[in-house]
């Protein structure tokens, strides 16, 4: 058999249900996808747990996908194994300390044989929890290195948005999400779209956070973060966590989950930033080893125009002034169709920047309505982000 799967239900009533104690029954479950004896294929698992924290209570939920990363099938059993206990001892002993029985699922694992992209909580015993916040913490924690939820806010898997979808990314701080941000990802969805020659729904758009810049304080601002998922929330936009800083690195990630062709659009600072060699330092071969991984056969990026703020200029990835060591390799890149610049922006939209915005919020110079859509504004002023006051 080239392929194992396997599904099995147990019902572990303890007797403490007999009691009348605090845990009433679990219920366990899983179903896994193995490696086949070639090894080409995508070795994952889910698993879950259904508990009553009191007797007759309604049922509290805790859904776990795994990734396994060991090339025999004997080795992905026992550490999937160890997941297993693991979780059920979790939901049984931290089932109220969600982010400790976060980082207890891989006790006596390591993130070599094992990832956890994604947890779900729900039920009577996580009212409290926010799934978005579940997600963040996964990547913080280096259980995966990226994390995906959607405009409702549930927890996504990446392997079935992903597989067989062109994607989109468009990377940036959404603080706030302003009329910028819109404009980038239409327009390059817009063109990706004309040089595939698909429909723009047949596309998986994502916005992609980078854990980074917000570790950039050394500590994380769940409230913040929160604040600008719940602005894209309200954009209708799909969310990608990931602590993939360099962009050979994201390419990778999601080079593994789908066949079809990746884009990425980004400003022109941005563009200058990806021809710094300093940035691929940690690579043998520096920059060129770097553009060997991002720019595969499937890879290209949009480039959105610069408008100086001081002079009023305006920078395309035509007129944009790469270093000359770098010159050849851009050159190179764009003959071949790999960097391209947006078509059909909004020019009166050039002048916005994020920082100004959020300056200008805290400021209460109401001019910042103007720069953001209006049901993001909606937002911003009612539940009192990035410091508004009236």
């Amino acid at each position: 058999m080239a392929m194992l799967d396997c599904e099995h239900e147990t019902n572990l009533r303890t007797p403490a249900a007999a009691r009348g104690d605090k845990t009433a029954f679990f219920t366990f479950a899983d179903t896994v996808s193995a490696r086949n004896f070639r090894g080409t294929n995508e070795c994952h698992g889910w698993m879950g747990v259904k508990f009553q924290v009191n007797p007759n209570d309604a049922v509290s939920q805790i859904i776990v996908h795994v990734r396994m990363l060991d090339n025999q099938n004997t080795l992905q059993q026992d550490a999937l194994g160890i997941v297993g206990v693991n979780l059920l001892y979790a939901a049984f002993y931290l089932r109220d300390k969600p982010h400790e029985l976060l980082k207890s699922l891989l006790d006596n694992l390591n993130t070599e044989r094992v990832e956890i992209d994604m947890v779900e909580f729900s039920g009577d015993a996580y009212k409290h929890v926010d799934n978005r916040a579940v997600s963040l913490k996964l990547v913080q924690l280096g259980l995966t290195g990226a994390a995906m939820f959607g405009p409702s806010g549930d927890v996504l898997q990446p392997s079935e948005i992903l597989r067989k979808k062109p994607v989109l990314v468009e990377r940036g701080s959404f603080r706030p999400v302003t009329k910028v941000n819109i404009d980038i990802i239409d327009c390059a969805l817009k063109q990706f779209a004309a040089d595939l020659a698909v429909e723009p729904n047949q596309i998986v758009e994502l916005m992609e956070i980078n854990l980074r810049p917000l570790l950039a304080d050394g500590e994380l601002d769940l409230t913040d973060f929160l604040a600008r998922a719940d602005l894209l929330r309200v954009a209708g936009k799909t969310v990608l966590i990931s602590d993939y800083f360099e962009y050979y690195r994201l390419a990778g990630y999601l080079a593994r989950y789908t066949q079809e062709q990746i884009a990425v659009t980004m400003g022109v600072p941005s563009l200058l930033d990806l021809f710094k060699e300093e940035y691929y330092s940690a690579l043998e071969g520096g920059i060129l080893e770097a553009f060997g991984k991002l720019f595969t056969k499937k890879m290209r990026i949009y480039v959105y125009p610069y408008q100086d703020p001081e002079t009023g200029a305006i920078h395309t990835a035509k007129t944009v002034a790469i270093p000359d060591d770098e010159r050849n390799i851009f050159e190179h890149l764009e003959e071949r169709g790999r960097i391209k610049p947006i078509e059909g922006y909004d020019a009166s939209l050039l002048p916005i920047f994020s920082r100004d915005v959020l300056k200008r919020i805290k400021n209460g110079d109401a001019s910042w309505e103007t720069m953001v859509p209006p049901e993001i504004a909606a937002i911003i002023k009612s539940k009192r982000l990035f410091g508004f006051s009236d």
